[in-house]
């Protein structure tokens, strides 16, 4: 008799199709867990060896620097904004100017800011080199030594915001991030670094890392405790994954294809010759890192994209599943419409490195992959139907892979807070231990349904901005 619920035929072609399923995820995993491995070591050995030449003070002389514009797109953020703004004035670095450019917000985001830094109303020609809304009022203010500039515009989106920005700055290469994040003492002094070692850099990401539960003290970390909130404390975990493995490979071969939005640096006069942030997708960041590789290659211009491991954006994560499941279907629409804006890198061999490495593994481990998931479930759903399905051993190899996948996030996890000197409390090494399996094995499944169904009632709204609740930042 044939095992479940099918005739014959149905069974045999069932079982034949199982098979190719089977063959493809074995394919799909092995590919996916050695690229982990092989980037979580990588990263590691190059936190160690940053680490070392610190210690050995092998590193640039502090004297040399470039200008540098900081530009903080800001829209209702009074909660955070002026905080954001006193860390930045607390930064180590000779030369810099602040632009916060207010898109049309409907709180006190620009009242605190005129009121905190006794900011005033000047009359300033601001040239569109890249298309924007005008700007309607600019005040100004010199804060410690560093001009401050608040301009106010109708509301445009972040990347019209940026774009304004851009256009008023004043120095050669800017800086963007968000209102609600916090830089580390030193981080601009890191930033640039590449840029002066290689004249052909013209982007560096810096690494992001979630300020909930953080104290800093003159833009100094005082006291290092993870989150309380067990869904914040995952995305710390999370967030050491992913900027130690695949951002600090990728940059081995100038393959980087995303700077995140919340701490980048940026070469003006490339970003003005692509026609700077494009607003209408909503995915900015990753949009403009995809143009310039796009532009740069197509004109045979020598460039270079690096990540600065050492430079350190403090940001709030959301703390609702709510905030965060809109947060993730944003950037997963955001991949796809770059993606598909730039498909024709895909498979290029024009593009060398970044078409058959970058491009595809976004392409299948990120895009494509919570459909990918999806169909393995739909398929052990039929196998179970089929009576073809071996669920002890199915649950010993999603356990196994679990508890490898735990493993690396730990040693991504430690490795980055080691080689800063953060000291992590043993209650803390517990509850990350104990979280790590949690992302893992529970929120990986419904962030993968939510990126998943992430085009349903999709509507293009060029305007919008993400809300997501925001808390003070626990400065001192």
């Amino acid at each position: 008799m044939t095992p479940g619920i099918f005739n014959d035929g149905a069974f045999e072609f069932i079982r034949a199709f199982l098979i190719g399923v089977e063959w493809f995820f074995t394919a799909y995993l092995v590919c996916y867990s050695t690229f982990l491995f092989i980037s979580v070591i990588i990263g590691s050995a190059a936190l160690y060896q940053k680490r070392q030449q610190e210690i050995f003070k092998n590193v640039l002389l502090k004297d040399h620097f470039i200008p540098i514009s900081i530009i903080v797109p800001a829209r209702n953020e009074e909660v955070t904004v002026t905080e954001t703004v006193r860390s930045l004035l607390a930064l180590e670095y000779p030369l810099f100017e602040i632009i916060v450019v207010d898109d049309g917000s409907v709180d006190g985001t620009a009242a605190r800011l005129i009121e905190t830094f006794g900011m005033q109303a000047i009359r300033r020609p601001v040239q569109r080199k890249v298309p924007c809304r005008p700007a309607e009022e600019i005040y100004e203010a010199n804060a410690h030594g560093v001009l401050l500039t608040l301009i106010r515009k109708k509301n445009g989106g972040k990347a019209d915001a940026l774009n304004l920005g851009i256009n008023a700055c004043r120095y050669p290469y800017f800086i963007c991030m968000d209102a609600d994040s916090v830089l580390q003492y030193d981080s601009l002094s890191r930033i640039v670094k590449p840029v002066l070692e290689d004249e052909n850099i013209v982007a560096v990401g810096g690494t992001v890392r979630p300020a909930n539960n953080v104290t800093l003290e003159g833009g100094r970390v005082s006291r290092y405790r993870l989150p309380r909130n067990p869904l914040a404390c995952m995305q710390v975990l999370e967030y050491a994954r992913s900027f130690l493995a695949s951002r600090i490979l990728f940059d081995k071969f100038n393959g980087s294809l995303i700077i995140s939005g919340a701490f980048g640096l940026f070469k003006k006069d490339a970003v003005v010759a692509v026609g700077g942030y494009d607003a209408a997708t909503v995915g900015e960041d990753m949009e403009l890192v995809v143009k310039l590789h796009d532009y740069c290659i197509s004109n045979g211009l020598p460039y270079r994209m690096r990540y600065a491991t050492d430079a350190i954006c403090w940001s709030q994560v959301p703390e609702h599943l709510k905030d965060l499941c809109r947060q993730r279907r944003r950037w997963h629409l955001g991949l796809f419409q770059s993606m598909w804006k730039h498909r024709v890198m895909l498979g290029n061999p024009k593009f060398g490195a970044v078409s058959f490495i970058s491009c595809f593994y976004y392409l299948f481990y990120e895009l494509l992959s919570p459909f990918i998931e999806i169909f393995g479930i739909a398929a052990a759903v039929l196998a179970a139907l089929a009576g073809l399905l071996d669920l002890p051993f199915m649950l010993l190899f999603f356990c196994a892979y679990a508890g490898f996948a735990s493993v690396l996030t730990m040693t991504a996890f430690f490795a980055r807070t080691q080689t800063i000197d953060l000291k992590i409390d043993p209650a803390d090494a517990l509850k990350a231990a104990v979280l790590s399996v949690a992302e893992l094995t529970v929120l990986r499944f419904v962030l993968v349904w939510v990126r998943a169904t992430a085009f349903i009632g999709y509507r293009k709204k060029k305007l919008r901005w993400d809300k997501t609740e925001r808390k003070k930042i626990d400065l001192k």
